[in-house]
């Protein structure tokens, strides 16, 4: 599914970049699709355990793995060409939580860089999955004011039957003094 659904469309979305920033890959499916699409991907995982198993995993490739609360990176300002989000967002334990990853994403994107995602709909099978795990879904008609007050722009939100596509984008420094 990840290469013939979710890898078209990200494909779709546009170039993708140098330097790209990959927050919450779990076990790192797509962190495979992306690195082999682009020069440089870090990863940020906060669970110790698949942070360990992905380092391990990708060692002497163009992945680099770090385990940090995304929401607090430490990374430089202004690296990344693109950040992506695939299926974490719902994770995090609230929408506060949320928007504080926002803001940082958004510290750490090169101006005109893009942040691409995807994320769960809130619904009754998806919430029966997460029974025993953390579920905070975003609403499709808000997320895009939430971006925005983070600081994004130009933002595209796609709803289809269970999940939510969106891309956003950091204002370029040229356009942004317009």
């Amino acid at each position: 599914m990840l290469e013939s659904d979710l890898l078209p469309w990200v494909e779709s979305v546009g170039d993708l970049g140098d330097d790209v920033l990959e927050v919450g890959p779990g076990p790192g499916l797509t962190t495979d699709l992306l690195r082999q699409r682009v020069a440089k991907v870090t990863a940020v995982e906060v669970d110790e355990l698949l942070a360990a198993a992905l380092k391990e995993r990708l060692a002497g490739t163009n992945v680099e793995v770090i385990c940090a609360d995304a929401t607090a990176t430490g990374l430089e300002p202004d690296r990344f060409s693109t950040v992506t989000s695939f299926s974490m967002l719902h994770h995090m334990p609230s929408a506060e939580h949320q928007d504080l990853l926002f803001a940082e994403l958004h510290r750490v994107l090169r101006p005109g860089g893009a942040f691409v995602g995807t994320d769960s709909l809130d619904l009754e099978p998806i919430r029966a999955g997460h029974v025993d795990d953390t579920f905070v879904p975003i609403a499709p008609d808000a997320l895009a004011t939430r971006l925005e007050r983070a600081g994004f722009g130009h933002t595209t939100v796609e709803v289809s039957e269970y999940q939510i596509r969106f891309r956003s984008q950091k204002a370029d420094s040229a356009a942004a003094l317009h």
